[in-house]
């Protein structure tokens, strides 16, 4: 996997669910989202933004959770963004 443009970020993970996510993937090769950085280096500004975006994707809705997340997968692809 690629290194992220922030190394200070990728590099200063704080103790949590995110580093250790991290911790169990890298090892073994394996992608993971590239925001489980931000997510470690900052987690309690950061878990804010992971709750946003569960209640975004999965929260009630007219639009079902299967065909929001099938809108956010064409938005990084469009923007040259793995998801």
């Amino acid at each position: 996997m690629e290194p992220m443009f922030l190394p200070g970020v990728e590099g200063d993970p704080k103790p949590g669910a995110y580093a250790d996510l991290i911790a169990q993937m890298r090892p073994t090769g394996s992608e993971y989202p590239q925001i489980w950085h931000l997510f470690a280096y900052l987690p309690n500004a950061t878990q804010h933004l992971g709750r946003f975006t569960q209640e975004i994707l999965r929260g009630p809705a007219p639009l079902s959770p299967g065909l929001r997340e099938l809108i956010a997968a064409y938005t990084s692809q469009r923007n040259h963004c793995p998801f």
